[in-house]
């Protein structure tokens, strides 16, 4: 697999918490000129991202991050902030209390309520697979595939661990065959990379695949 292709699944992402504006604007930079599927970058900087790239890019943003305890109230209400500020994809969390206490209909609830939020805008439900079994993930895939969203992602990047040639595998197993994946978290080298989309990953969350390429002198 080529090394342009990788790139174009790749949401080129800045999520930490003391990231200011030089660095956000230096991520979009990288984004236009590799073609990457889109930036990810906290919901306060949306707006201005979507005025600094316009239609170039897509601009994505995260909802109820990282912990994904917020309420189903404030997750719908961050949502339509976002898409009013130009967000034309959304990365929710989801309650992951409620998943341990088996209130699965209350996830599904929740996911549906931010679906709704964000319109026809790119959902992307986050279900954070360093704390959960199989059992829950693969409750999840469902849970997912019947809220209607767009994707199912394993990480926020923030917990215990990143994605997982495993996980991919199962969720490739278990979604719906509307429901694409996201594989985010520790994605470091472009082995790994081309190996979460032969498994079926569409998506994947991460920086380092521009710095690598960057560290190439940008030439593949």
């Amino acid at each position: 697999m080529r090394t342009e292709e990788i790139i174009r699944h790749v949401d080129h992402t800045l999520l930490g918490q003391t990231a200011g504006w030089e660095e956000i604007r230096k991520l979009c930079d990288e984004a236009l000129e590799y073609h990457t599927a889109s930036v990810c970058i906290p919901p306060s900087y949306v707006s201005r991202v979507k005025e600094y790239v316009g239609d170039k890019i897509a601009v994505c943003t995260v909802i109820g991050f990282p912990n994904g305890y917020n309420t189903t109230k404030i997750k719908a209400a961050e949502t339509e902030d976002a898409v009013r500020n130009g967000a034309d994809e959304i990365d929710m969390v989801i309650n992951l209390g409620w998943v341990k206490d088996r209130e699965f209909d209350s996830v599904e609830n929740e996911i549906k309520a931010v679906k709704a939020a964000a319109g026809d805008k790119i959902l992307k439900v986050i279900i954070e697979t360093c704390f959960l079994t199989e059992e829950e993930k693969i409750q999840l895939c469902g849970i997912v595939t019947r809220a209607g969203a767009d994707y199912i992602k394993t990480s926020t990047g923030f917990g215990g661990a990143g994605a997982t040639f495993d996980d991919i595998r199962l969720f490739a197993e278990h979604v719906g065959s509307n429901v694409k994946i996201k594989a985010a978290g520790g994605i470091s080298t472009f082995e790994d990379a081309e190996r979460f989309l032969e498994l079926g990953a569409d998506r994947l969350g991460t920086s380092r695949i521009i710095k690598l390429v960057k560290g190439a002198d940008g030439k593949w």
